[in-house]
C-alpha cells in the first residue's frame, strides 16, 4: 500500500474510531439526559443518578481487560465485539423492570462498551505518525462531548414516548457501529520489540502521579456540571426537557471545541500543564459565579452553567496528551490505562455523592463544592518543562 493510500487509510479509521467513540458514549455518559424520565417512574434524584453512574462503574471494571485484550488479538475486533455486546444488552434492557435490574444491565453494557476507550486510541497511536497525532488524539476526544451532545438531542423527545424508546436507539446505535468498525477498520501494523518510547519506570518520580491526581480532581466538576444540567434547568429554571435538550448539545460541542482549542494552545505554548493551569482557575471563577446565581435563583445562572459545561472538559484532552508524553511509547499504554480507569472511577461516585447533596442542600451548595476541585488541581499539577510539562 503506497503512502497516499495509508494517508486515506488513517483518516477511515480515525472517523470510524470517533463514530465507536460517540455512540458508546451516547449511552456512558448520557444517560443524565433520561434522569426525568427515571424520576417520573418513581424514582428519586439520588437512584436516578445511581443508575446514571452505572455504566461508568462498568467501564471502571473492565476498561484494564479490554486494553490488554487489544494488545494481544488486536484493536479491530476488540472494539466490535465490545460495542455489539453492549448494543445488545441495551436492547435487553427495553424489557426490564425493577431498578436493580435496570441498573445490572447499564453495569454490563457499559462494562462491554469500555472495549471503545481501549481500542480507538490505540487505532490512532497505531496508525498516525507523531507530527499528526497530536491532532488526531485530539479530534478523538472531542468524542466524549459529541456523544453526549448526540444524547442530549435524543433523549429528551425519545424519553417521551418511554424509556425503552430511548434505549432501544441507543444500542442500535452501539450495534450500528460495531458493524461499521468490523466492516472498515483494519488494525495497524505493530512496532517491533523495543521500538520507541523510554524504558525506565515513569512512576518512580512523582510527575505522573500528579498528573493522575490534577486530571480526576477535574473530574468532580465536570461530571456535578454536566450530569445535573438538565435537571438544573428543568427543576430551578423551569424548562422543559426538551427545550433543555438542545441547548445543552450545543455546550458539548462547543465543549469538543474548546478541546481542540486547548490542544493547539498547548502545542504553541510548548506546555501541556500551563493551558491545564489557566483554564483550571477559570473553570473555578465560573463555578463560583454558578453557585451564587444557584443559591440567588438568579437567571444568570443559566449563562454560568453553559460557560462550566464548556470550561470544566477543556482540560481533559490536554491531560491525556502530557500523560501519554511523559510516559514515553514504552509505557503509554499502561499510563493512560490507569489514568482513564482512575477517572472514570471518580466519576462513577460522582452522581449519587452530588445527587444526594443537591437533595440535601440545594444546588447552589453542590457548585460552590465543585469550585474547590479545581483549585486543588492546579496546586497538584506538575510544574512546565520536559514531556508532559
Amino acid at each position: 500500500m503506497g503512502d497516499d493510500q495509508d494517508g486515506q487509510q488513517r483518516w477511515i479509521v480515525l472517523a470510524v474510531g470517533m463514530v465507536a467513540m460517540i455512540s458508546g458514549c451516547a449511552f456512558q455518559f448520557g444517560l443524565p439526559y433520561l434522569i426525568p424520565a427515571l424520576r417520573d417512574e418513581g424514582l428519586s434524584l439520588s437512584q436516578a443518578g445511581l443508575l446514571a453512574a452505572c455504566p461508568t462503574a462498568g467501564l471502571v471494571l473492565t476498561l484494564a481487560a479490554w486494553g490488554a485484550a487489544a494488545d494481544r488479538w488486536g484493536e479491530r475486533w476488540v472494539l466490535a465485539s465490545g460495542l455489539g455486546l453492549g448494543g445488545l444488552v441495551l436492547l435487553a434492557a427495553t424489557t426490564v423492570h425493577g431498578t436493580v435490574a435496570l441498573g445490572a444491565c447499564f453495569l454490563l453494557a457499559g462494562a462491554a462498551g469500555a472495549s471503545a476507550h481501549a481500542s480507538s486510541g490505540r487505532l490512532i497511536l497505531g496508525w498516525f505518525p507523531a507530527r499528526q497525532r497530536g491532532l488526531a488524539m485530539g479530534l478523538r476526544q472531542t468524542s466524549l462531548p459529541l456523544g453526549v451532545a448526540l444524547a442530549a438531542l435524543l433523549l429528551p423527545p425519545l424519553a417521551a414516548h418511554g424509556r425503552a424508546t430511548a434505549l432501544a436507539v441507543l444500542g442500535a446505535l452501539s450495534t450500528a457501529s460495531a458493524l461499521l468498525v468490523a466492516a472498515v477498520v483494519r488494525d495497524p501494523a505493530r512496532p517491533g520489540p523495543g521500538a520507541g518510547g523510554r524504558a525506565a519506570n515513569p512512576y518512580r518520580t512523582p510527575v505522573l502521579w500528579r498528573l493522575h491526581g490534577a486530571a480526576t480532581l477535574l473530574v468532580v466538576p465536570q461530571f456535578t456540571v454536566s450530569v445535573f444540567a438538565l435537571v438544573f434547568l428543568v427543576d430551578e429554571r423551569g424548562w422543559s426537557p426538551s427545550t433543555a435538550g438542545p441547548l445543552l448539545a450545543g455546550v458539548q460541542v462547543a465543549g469538543a471545541g474548546a478541546r481542540l482549542a486547548a490542544g493547539r494552545w498547548s502545542d504553541l505554548a510548548g506546555s501541556r500543564t500551563g493551558p491545564m493551569r489557566r483554564l483550571a482557575l477559570t473553570a473555578a471563577a465560573v463555578l463560583a459565579a454558578l453557585a451564587a446565581g444557584a443559591l440567588a435563583h438568579s437567571a444568570a445562572a443559566t449563562a454560568a452553567l453553559m460557560a462550566a459545561g464548556v470550561l470544566t472538559v477543556s482540560t481533559n484532552g490536554l491531560s491525556f496528551t502530557a500523560v501519554a508524553e511523559y510516559a514515553g511509547g514504552a509505557w503509554a499504554g499502561r499510563a493512560l490505562g490507569l489514568h482513564t480507569t482512575v477517572q472514570n472511577a471518580v466519576a462513577a461516585g460522582v452522581a449519587p455523592t452530588a445527587g444526594a447533596l443537591i437533595g440535601a442542600a440545594g444546588y447552589g451548595w453542590a457548585y460552590a463544592l465543585a469550585a474547590v476541585f479545581p483549585l486543588l488541581a492546579v496546586a497538584v499539577l506538575p510544574g512546565g518543562g520536559g514531556r508532559g510539562g
